[in-house]
């Protein structure tokens, strides 16, 4: 088994409790943070989703007080990642977020959103097309934060336009996106096509992508180039029922997966990081090796997090073993 344990670089909440609620309490976070430890889990960035710009700062702030009171919240909650407002209002491309507050993007509120993180602020998820002229991914690559595509559907150029002025991250790739779509243009097939110079978050609970696609994505990307989040909310670690994200309640059926009413799109995953390193080395037939790397090292060499020592050394003879380059650790 490896020394290290999960980081999970996308996640909305977890086990009851809803990270977009406004007013989230001490007792509540911690718990979710305990849940958590119990799970392997040791890093998140907490993801606050499209709202009013206010009431997003407000959680932000929320956050960053709650943080600094508690030594096991400040351990488990490694910043944040903040995924829109600046997405697209396309249906299907929007996904479960809140349309009515999705638009382009402004480094004024952009601002608000990063002073509210005082400092915190690790990704920032934005469509390609609703920062045209890049102004917003420029300025915040240059203040040292990662600048992701997602609930976008960015031509080849706009995407092209963004990498260059330094996003380096899709946002689970096959996901906020319609389920039918050009068969060959597509955002997907655009965002693999640049596989060289993006790496990819991807959920492996099978719902988000059937197991045999999610295997193809990730020969094309590169072991190296990928890392699973569990984009979890509150039912996740619970069962069947109804939970809150944000201003919306999402039923949970008897599979396990957070759908919209008319089932038109999924709503986050209810799966555990545990689960879906089971389901890679059972379903995806992944090495131990492969799944660390994965579930454990990527991310947080993707953000800059440390790796505890072992599990570097770990990494280093099981990768010799198995022929395997881990990824360097910062």
């Amino acid at each position: 088994m490896p020394d290290s344990k999960f980081f999970d670089l996308q996640i909305n909440g977890y086990y009851g409790v809803d990270f977009n609620q406004d007013d989230i309490s001490a007792e509540d976070l911690r718990n979710a943070c305990l849940a958590l430890e119990r799970d392997e889990v040791d890093g998140v960035l907490v993801t606050v989703i499209t709202d009013d710009i206010a009431r997003m700062a407000a959680r932000l702030s929320r956050f960053v007080q709650l943080r600094s009171t508690d030594p096991l919240i400040s351990k488990m909650i490694a910043g944040f990642h903040i995924e829109g407002p600046f997405i697209s209002t396309q249906v299907g491309y929007v996904g479960a977020h809140p349309v009515e507050h999705a638009k382009e993007a402004s480094w004024e509120e952009m601002a608000l959103l990063l002073d509210a993180a005082d400092g915190l602020t690790r990704i920032v998820t934005l469509a390609p097309e609703q920062d045209p002229d890049q102004d917003v991914t420029r300025r915040l690559v240059k203040q040292g934060m990662i600048v992701a595509a997602g609930h976008t559907n960015a031509s080849i150029d706009q995407l092209d336009a963004c990498i260059d002025a330094g996003l380096s991250v899709f946002t689970h790739l096959g996901n906020g996106c319609p389920r039918l779509m050009d068969r060959h243009d597509n955002i997907i097939q655009r965002a693999l096509s640049r596989a060289d110079r993006l790496n990819f978050g991807l959920i492996a609970d099978g719902a988000h992508v059937p197991f045999f696609a999610l295997k193809n994505y990730l020969q094309i990307a590169g072991i190296d180039r990928a890392f699973i989040v569990s984009d979890a909310i509150s039912a996740a670690g619970c069962g069947p029922g109804l939970y809150p994200l944000g201003d919306q309640e999402v039923l949970v059926g008897e599979d396990g997966v957070p759908r919209a009413e008319d089932d038109s799109h999924l709503i986050g995953s209810a799966t555990t990081m545990q689960r879906m390193a089971e389901n890679l080395q059972r379903e995806v037939g992944l090495t131990s090796v492969e799944i660390d790397r994965l579930t454990r090292m990527n991310p947080r060499r993707l953000i800059g997090a440390a790796i505890p020592a072992p599990a570097r050394l770990a990494a280093k003879s099981n990768g010799a073993k198995n022929g395997v380059h881990p990824a360097t650790a910062p």
